[in-house]
């Protein structure tokens, strides 16, 4: 799981350009929206193209999404429960 993490945290830097953090810079439990990594609408489009892109999965709900992309945690265990690659 820990290299799943750090995986998600690499895939999560590079998409958004977040150039100034480190994978070490982001608390697995820590809120990625809001108060916590800061994301924004536009950065949970890019979350789904990540799951789908690496992991081949497709959110059929985009609702789900506020729950999966709560934390690097819960979007790590959503991964391992419904992984396709």
């Amino acid at each position: 799981m820990e290299e799943l993490i750090l995986e998600l945290k690499e895939h999560i830097i590079d998409a958004l350009n977040l150039e100034e953090i480190t994978p070490e810079d982001i608390d697995n439990d820590a809120p990625l929206f809001g108060d916590g990594l800061g994301l924004d609408s536009i950065d949970a489009l890019e979350l789904i193209v990540i799951l789908d892109r690496y992991y081949g999965i497709k959110l059929a709900n985009p609702a789900e999404g506020k729950a999966i992309f709560k934390s690097i945690t819960t979007i790590a265990e959503y991964v391992v429960a419904n992984r396709t690659k």
